[in-house]
């Protein structure tokens, strides 16, 4: 076990533990290793493809990559896949000299806002090693896709900032992340003046009086008002949606910043849900029975993005009796994806769906949580299923030319911008669902060789085979404070 001493999160987390689950210790500083690797892998792809401003040039080598800094430094590791999953970065060298620490990095490379950055890398390393901590060694087998969801314990597959939770505590890590497998209670709270789009239920009203589910963090930290007693509910792989004890899923508003953002619900996309939910399960039906969206069923806003919650569809609905409703993210953990022709069906299934509906002029974010797939019994996958309506993009010029209405929208889900309807597909999907599944480039370049041929020639489809892959530019968005919106960056295609 490595005895130097623990970075700063490391160690107010690990006393924090010693005081509520003192159980855990042991545990925790054994997974401490690995945590830093998962990160510092996780940094190193940033670093590698990135457009970071003080990197001037990437010069691969026999015995991995070098980066030329601005300021005439040098910092060398290992060959970085684009694609790869493991944890295989365990250590770079900055002008010779090792680090194995991300948050050590971060702050010896000295870049304007690196300080901050290097704050959150720590408190990832610190939040992944307790996930890892506590887990059980014969979890049962999961039936329910919320019980799937709760498989995966690493957080983003590609973020940094995977685990990040700097202003949760160890307790309350424990009794809302969902790799922890609490039962969460949902308080109420009392709305007099607010704006209910669709069907809210009336076990959320009292009265002419809307109540509004509120995430117990959301309660303490932000609202600081009393609630009235709610509903107890599972919690789903993004913190604050869950899943009723009915059936339907929940989102609620959460103003605290995880990976990239922060996790509130804007008064737009409550406004815009029904319309976006009506035209999405319309535009589904093209896909001939490929791929499921999630209905919402209802939203409501108290005029704040701080107190807002969407009602919607469980993906379970979509599952025939003795079928799984996987997240993409929980595949790896099911073994089917290291089978090359399950990766392959997996890979048409998804590509035929989606290229399909981008074509028509519906571009999905379906990165590894918002798309799930229904499996069979003996785990063939068999169907789609797609969530969070909030972040798609619609082109009116693609409906027309298909002879489809444009829904009734404006803001910013509505763009004909060929290149950021391919950005948003293709970020999700390539670099996100399907890399993530593969988990290398070879294994993913294998899978792709086998479906490309096969799927119609379109352009979007010329574009993704003849250019590199579009990826959000995670570390350089949390280094541009004074940036908004996404950050691009390109990923090598695996096809070339």
């Amino acid at each position: 076990m490595d005895r130097r001493p623990l970075s700063d999160a490391e160690a107010v987390l690990g006393a924090e533990l010693a005081a509520a689950r003192p159980d855990l210790t042991l545990p925790y500083e054994a997974a401490l290793p690995g945590a830093r690797a998962a990160v510092l892998s996780r940094l190193w792809r940033a670093l590698a493809y990135e457009p970071l401003p003080w990197v001037t040039r990437r010069e691969p080598g026999r015995d991995g990559l070098t980066l030329h800094l601005a300021d005439g430094r040098r910092l060398h590791g290992p060959h970085a896949d684009a694609y790869s999953m493991a944890e295989y970065v365990t250590e770079v060298r900055l002008d010779n000299r090792p680090y194995d620490r991300p948050a050590h990095l971060m702050t010896a490379l000295a870049v304007p806002h690196g300080s901050a950055f290097a704050a959150e890398l720590d408190h990832s390393v610190a939040s992944l090693a307790l996930s890892r901590a506590n887990q059980p060694e014969d979890a049962p087998a999961p039936v329910t896709s919320w019980e799937w969801e709760q498989r995966v314990v690493d957080g983003h597959p590609l973020h940094p900032n995977c685990r990040s939770r700097p202003q949760f505590s160890v307790a309350e890590q424990l009794a809302y992340g969902p790799e922890h497998r609490p039962v969460v209670h949902l308080g109420l709270a009392e709305a007099d003046d607010c704006l209910v789009v669709g069907a809210w239920p009336e076990r959320f009203r009292d009265g002419d009086r809307v109540l509004i589910p509120v995430h117990p963090w959301q309660a303490e930290h932000v609202l600081k008002f009393p609630l009235r007693e709610g509903v107890s509910a599972h919690p789903l792989m993004s913190l604050r949606t869950f899943a009723l004890p009915d059936g339907p899923h929940i989102k609620t508003a959460f103003s605290a910043r995880l990976t990239s953002f922060v996790r509130d619900i804007s008064v737009y996309s409550v406004k815009t849900s029904q319309t976006v939910s009506a035209f999405a399960e319309d535009i589904a039906t093209h896909t001939d029975g490929l791929l499921h969206i999630t209905r919402t069923l209802g939203a409501v806003t108290a005029h704040s993005p701080d107190l807002a919650a969407v009602l919607r569809e469980s993906p379970q609905t979509y599952a025939a009796t003795g079928e799984h409703v996987v997240p993409v993210r929980a595949l790896t953990t099911t073994g089917l994806s290291q089978k090359p022709s399950w990766l392959a069906d997996f890979t048409r299934l998804a590509l035929t769906a989606c290229l399909r509906l981008l074509d028509l002029g519906v571009a999905l974010e379906a990165h590894s949580q918002n798309l799930l797939v229904i499996l069979s019994p003996t785990g063939a996958p068999l169907r789609l299923v797609y969530r969070d309506l909030a972040d798609i993009r619609v082109s009116p010029a693609r409906l027309a030319r298909h002879g489809i209405p444009a829904p009734a929208l404006s803001g910013r889900i509505v763009t004909d911008d060929e290149t950021a309807l391919r950005r948003k597909l293709f970020a999700g999907l390539i670099a996100g669902a399907l890399g993530v599944t593969a988990g290398s480039t070879p294994a993913l370049r294998e899978a792709l060789s086998t479906v490309v041929r096969d799927l119609p020639r379109t352009p979007d489809l010329a574009a993704l085979l003849d250019g590199p892959v579009p990826t959000k530019a995670y570390t350089l968005m949390r280094l541009s404070p004074e940036r908004e919106g996404d950050i691009w960056a390109e990923v090598p295609n695996p096809l070339r």
